[in-house]
């Protein structure tokens, strides 16, 4: 039962909200800010379970035009979903409650686009902008509301850069790999429209990770010893070439998912590393 329910909500994909998180919590180090722990652990589930309820009815869903079987009877998966929903909304709301319109009003933007993008007469997910909003959704709203709950009123924050690219990288792989069975369900993503250029952007969404880490050293957001995170380019590069070289879901694939821990957890140690030498 509890294998079902994780392969129901892909749990191995969610590292990308976790390390989101983890990277924001290291930010907040840096800042020196105390962390307010009870509204970072309601913002933490509301979150995660919101996560885990978008991959569900994405694959409700899907099943109805890949012929694919669910991990459960469709009755059984709907009644999943809406106790996920429920629970996220719930817990979302307290969060708003406990803290201002700001967050409500960035919750309801988050929720709004986690159900429409795969529900509706034309979901988000069988569009060219998936990428776009995966990358902005994981890349900088979690941040943003995990640094805005715990820092002072009108207190101005920089957002990082690296988690959008990242996030969004591993969904234009995904959806590369999956370019001909897409097709297939007249889901027209990005890579149905720019063709081989994918190949090009996937590799120039990684660069630009670390083109953010020299800028935001340059402009005095983090200090110079946060460069020891442009080590981390030699494996991404190993990695971006393989994926390169061959586009497969069982193979390559796990490129963009290897590239993501290695950039993210690289990034979150270079600036813990400056708040200890801050």
């Amino acid at each position: 039962m509890l294998r079902r329910f994780l392969d129901y909500v892909e749990i191995r994909t969610k590292i990308t909200s976790l390390f989101a998180f983890v990277m924001t919590l290291a930010y907040l180090f840096f800042l020196k800010q105390e962390i307010n722990i009870k509204l970072t652990a309601v913002f933490f589930l509301s979150m995660f379970l919101f996560d885990l309820t978008t991959t569900a009815i994405n694959n409700y869903i899907d099943t109805k035009t890949n012929h694919q079987a669910l991990q459960f009877d469709r009755k059984t998966a709907l009644t999943i979903i809406m106790l996920m929903l429920v629970i996220s909304i719930t817990l979302g709301l307290y969060l708003a409650w406990s803290t201002d319109i700001v967050v409500l009003m960035l919750g309801g933007i988050c929720f709004l686009c986690g159900v429409f993008y795969t529900y509706g007469p034309i979901p988000i997910s069988r569009q060219p902008l998936g990428e776009i909003f995966s990358g902005i959704f994981y890349g900088l709203l979690i941040p943003f509301i995990l640094l805005y709950i715990n820092m002072p009123k009108g207190t101005y924050v920089d957002l990082q850069f690296a988690d959008f690219c990242a996030t969004a990288n591993i969904m234009l792989a995904n959806n590369i790999c999956d370019l001909e069975k897409d097709i297939k369900v007249k889901r027209h993503t990005l890579p149905y429209y720019i063709g081989k250029k994918s190949l090009n952007l996937f590799a120039f969404v990684y660069y630009a990770t670390y083109i953010a880490a020299i800028i935001m050293v340059v402009f005095k957001v983090l200090p110079p010893i946060y460069l020891i995170f442009l080590i981390s380019i030699i494996p991404v590069q190993k990695n971006i070439k393989q994926f390169m070289e061959k586009q497969e879901k069982s193979s390559t694939f796990i490129c963009s998912i290897k590239n993501y821990i290695i950039i993210m957890s690289s990034n979150s140690l270079a600036i813990f590393i400056s708040g200890l030498f801050r």
